[in-house]
């Protein structure tokens, strides 16, 4: 919405005279937004709902609904257009990756692929603790650096190799993931792992040495590994 406001804000001046001034061009900007805020709010739902795959839930025809119900008259293609407007305004650039969408869509393919453990239960406690891994970052990675290279005191060069895997969202995604398989139910944590290997091509040890980097520094279990 922010960025939405700018852009309208730039055209507002541009298509503006100049005698005017700026009070007048906020004045004009301000009544467009007010005219079309709900309309702009409802339509960065939307736009968030289809990148988190839930597009069948808040489709069109009840969206439509939501803003007759607070007597808009809005069409189908108003809503296209209010979603073009909001997609110019970010230059398109809304589908950024993160871990949490990597966690999202595999999850979503553990839970057709009949994972033992219940995806509503792994699902809250992954964002406890991608929430925690991003806190404990550091000491994380350098432990799981520690473990893979058979080291605790890595070179230079060691350390700058390892950088990728600290980009590596879908690697991340997968460790949080199994982690809290683990954590929820040990006994079924080994089909989580075959799972997430399956899916991801990553590999059995990567997935464990990751959940005993996390485990170590959350509950201070070393079990996985």
């Amino acid at each position: 919405m922010i960025k939405h406001v700018e852009e309208s804000y730039k055209l507002t001046k541009s298509q503006t005279n100049n005698e005017q001034g700026e009070g007048n061009i906020w004045g004009t900007l301000k009544a467009q937004m007010c005219d079309t805020f709900v309309l702009r709010l409802v339509s960065c739902i939307q736009l968030a709902s289809k990148l988190s795959f839930h597009y069948n839930i808040i489709n069109n025809n009840t969206v439509l609904k939501f803003l007759q119900s607070l007597d808009y008259s809005y069409t189908k293609q108003n809503l296209v257009e209010s979603e073009l407007a909001i997609l110019k305004a970010l230059r398109f650039q809304i589908n950024v990756p993160t871990p949490f969408a990597y966690v999202e869509l595999l999850l979503e393919v553990l839970g057709h692929n009949g994972c033992l453990l219940p995806v509503k239960q792994l699902h809250k406690m992954c964002i406890h603790l991608l929430d925690l891994t991003y806190l404990m970052r550091n000491i994380i990675y350098d432990t799981l650096l520690k473990i893979s290279i058979e080291n605790s005191t890595p070179s230079e060069l060691q350390i700058a190799k390892f950088l990728p895997v600290k980009e590596d969202f879908m690697l991340l995604a997968v460790g949080v993931i199994s982690t809290s398989g683990f954590i929820l139910n040990p006994e079924y944590w080994n089909q989580v792992v075959e799972h997430l290997n399956c899916i991801t091509g990553i590999t059995t040890q990567s997935i464990l040495e990751f959940s005993y980097a996390i485990l170590k520094h959350s509950v201070g279990t070393t079990n996985p590994r």
